[in-house]
């Protein structure tokens, strides 16, 4: 089946809000085995809304609509629905109780346009909304669905998890959607693409559609597979990535189950340290902090992080690290040296069998011909000694302090490999 999505706000056009609520219900939709195969969103216009239902019931089985139900005048979507449907708004006891009870039970006065919440169209099925006052609406035209929902997110997320999902996947018989994504770190898109190019050629005797996801120093590959002949498609997808485990074994970290939620390089290294009972620490410049944020971001991180210094400063370098003021003066901050000393500064200060350093230029100024924009050098304090790897990157800053500090963790990741 085919679903599309539409949001109805200016907020989220001028970009005042988000929109999360399509990125949640195509994930909860792709799961039941349903296919989204577009997402519009349109200001409170009554012709954009027409205009979209209208456009929406060519193309999909399934039409899901949030916001535009709130009691102000601005929203207009349930009279707009109303006359979509040729219907008229009928006053219903249940969902009137309800908003009463609410109400009362937070000893607030009802005024009447709480009561107009009531109001619903005459042959729409309604949905209840339990966790506020706009009830979700179900209706059906020349054998489509159309589901309009309040766009606040924990309301939408409870009409659609407790009635939407249940009722279509007991009167549709829907197919086996799997995805899963594989975790790659240290290796560039056009790279990792050349790499694994007659792996992909072969996916398409599987029906197995591939996806490269980039981020700041990583590539997520996506496989997808649906149902068919009745060999399920998690068996497809999982065969696949054991042969991809083989091609490139360096590059892998991880992978995430679609909809199991997210799996991190923190995540990673932290399992390899409580393997070996070891213990880290960090010492940060050009990262300033993020790096130390990517590891306790992981909850019972304190099982084996013990610490962190950010030591911006060349003064703080020497007075919390222990870097010795002559390599700072001879090598500079920026130095495989420096960077080095700062690793076996947070290794000795923290107690800890590794730790990890940064030190670089971050951007967008500050750069030399010898030391560019987006240069770092990485420290890595093992038990068996130190060392420091150069790396390079690209002239934004934001983007130069997320690769430096998740190509850190990759080095310790491989380092705890060995």
């Amino acid at each position: 089946m085919r679903a599309e999505i539409i949001t109805i706000g200016d907020e989220i056009l001028i970009g005042q809000v988000v929109d999360t609520n399509s990125a949640w219900l195509g994930e909860r939709l792709s799961l039941a085995g349903i296919q989204v195969t577009r997402i519009t969103s349109i200001p409170d216009e009554r012709e954009q809304i027409v205009s979209a239902l209208h456009d929406a019931e060519r193309r999909s089985d399934i039409v899901l609509i949030t916001g535009g139900l709130g009691p102000t005048r601005d929203d207009i979507t349930k009279t707009t629905f109303c006359e979509y449907f040729e219907d008229h708004l009928v006053l219903n006891p249940s969902v009137l109780n309800q908003v009463e009870e609410m109400f009362r039970s937070r000893g607030l006065p009802m005024l009447e346009v709480n009561r107009q919440q009531a109001m619903v169209p005459s042959r729409c099925k309604v949905l209840n909304n339990t966790m506020g006052t706009a009830p979700g609406m179900w209706m059906e035209k020349n054998g489509k669905i159309f589901i309009s929902m309040p766009g606040v997110p924990y309301e939408m997320k409870g009409i659609m998890s407790g009635q939407v999902i249940p009722e279509f996947r007991q009167h549709f018989s829907l197919p086996q959607i799997f995805h899963a994504t594989v975790l790659t770190q240290g290796i560039g898109e056009s790279f990792l693409a050349a790499k694994i190019s007659e792996w992909e050629d072969a996916l398409a005797s599987e029906k197995i559609k591939l996806a490269y996801l980039p981020r700041p120093g990583q590539v997520r590959l996506r496989l997808t597979a649906t149902s068919q002949d009745g060999k399920e498609p998690k068996i497809r997808v999982e065969k696949k990535i054991e042969e991809l485990e083989r091609i490139i074994p360096d590059y892998i970290f991880g992978r995430e189950v679609f909809g199991e939620g997210e799996f991190t390089l923190g995540q990673a290294v932290g399992e390899r340290l409580r393997e070996r009972s070891a213990t880290m620490s960090v010492a940060e410049s050009c990262t300033g902090g993020f790096l130390a944020h990517l590891i306790t971001e992981i909850a019972g991180s304190s099982d084996y992080f013990m610490g962190s210094v950010t030591a911006y400063a060349n003064k703080a370098k020497e007075q919390l690290l222990d870097v010795k003021s002559e390599s700072l003066i001879r090598f500079g901050a920026v130095s495989e040296e420096v960077a080095m000393e700062m690793a076996e500064g947070a290794a000795r200060r923290f107690g800890t069998d590794y730790a990890l350093s940064t030190t670089g230029v971050a951007g967008p100024s500050g750069g030399s011909e010898t030391k560019p924009v987006g240069f770092v050098w990485i420290g890595i304090h093992t038990p068996q000694g130190v060392r420091a790897e150069p790396m390079r990157f690209g002239k934004d800053r934001i983007r130069n302090i997320e690769r430096m500090s998740r190509a850190a963790l990759e080095c310790l990741r491989r380092e705890l490999g060995k």
